[in-house]
C-alpha cells in the first residue's frame, strides 16, 4: 500500500518557495466546488491559470454550466486566469472504450485522470509554467496516490514541475463544502461522465 504523504509533500515544495516569489501554477479544475478551497489555499503561493479540460462531462451544456460557475469566486482571486480548451467528449469516448463497464472509481477513472492530467502536463510545458496540478485529489472518491503517480510520470515525460497535493486533507473537503454554500455555486452530485451520473458518485 501507498503510505505517502502527499499532503506534506505540498507543504515542503511551498516551504522552499522563496519570499517575494510566485511560481506559476497550471490548475488543472473539475469544477468550481472542488476548486474554490483549492484556489483559497494556493492563491498567496503561486500565480494560478485555472485550466478546464473535461472532455469527460456528459454534454455541452453541463460543460458550460461548470465553466461559468468560475465567473461567481473569479474576482476573489486577483481575476486569476482561465484556459478552456474546445470542448469534445469522444476524446473521453475514445479512451475509455472497453472500459465501459468498470466499476465507479476504477480503472476506467484512472484514464480519465491520465487524459486530462496530460492535456494539464503539456499546456503547462509548452507555455513555460512552473507546475502544474489538478484539483482532482479533494474528493474523497478520487485515488490520491493514482493522480500524483500520474503526475510524477507526467512530470518525467514532459519535463514539467508536477506539484504533489491531498487537496481533501487538513480539512479541504469540508471546506469546498462550506464555501460552495457561501458562494452558492452550482455544485453537482456526479464527476462528469455518463457512467459517475448513472451511479451517483462525484
Amino acid at each position: 500500500m501507498n503510505n505517502i504523504n502527499y499532503q506534506k509533500q505540498l507543504e515542503k515544495v511551498i516551504s522552499n518557495i522563496n519570499e517575494g516569489e510566485k511560481p506559476s501554477l497550471l490548475l488543472h479544475a473539475c469544477c468550481a466546488p472542488c476548486s474554490s478551497y483549492v484556489l483559497e489555499y494556493l492563491d498567496k503561493y503561486f500565480d494560478i491559470t485555472i485550466f478546464f479540460y473535461n472532455p469527460n462531462i456528459t454534454s455541452q451544456e453541463e460543460f458550460d454550466k461548470r465553466k461559468n460557475e468560475f465567473e461567481k469566486f473569479r474576482a476573489l482571486y486577483n481575476g486569476y486566469k482561465i484556459v478552456v480548451p474546445k470542448y469534445d467528449n469522444m476524446e473521453f469516448y475514445d479512451k475509455v472504450r472497453g472500459l465501459e463497464k468498470e466499476p465507479e472509481g476504477g480503472e476506467r477513472c484512472f484514464v480519465c485522470y491520465r487524459l486530462r492530467m496530460e492535456k494539464s502536463a503539456e499546456y503547462a510545458k509548452n507555455n513555460n509554467f512552473d507546475y502544474f496540478a489538478s484539483t482532482l485529489s479533494i474528493s474523497p472518491h478520487k485515488n490520491a496516490n493514482k493522480l500524483n503517480e500520474i503526475g510524477f510520470l507526467l512530470e518525467k515525460q514532459y519535463n514539467v514541475n508536477y506539484l504533489p497535493n491531498d487537496f481533501k486533507k487538513n480539512g479541504g473537503y469540508l471546506r469546498s463544502i462550506q464555501l460552495s454554500k457561501e458562494l452558492d455555486l452550482y455544485r453537482q452530485d456526479y464527476c462528469g461522465c455518463i457512467y459517475s451520473k448513472n451511479s451517483k458518485i462525484n
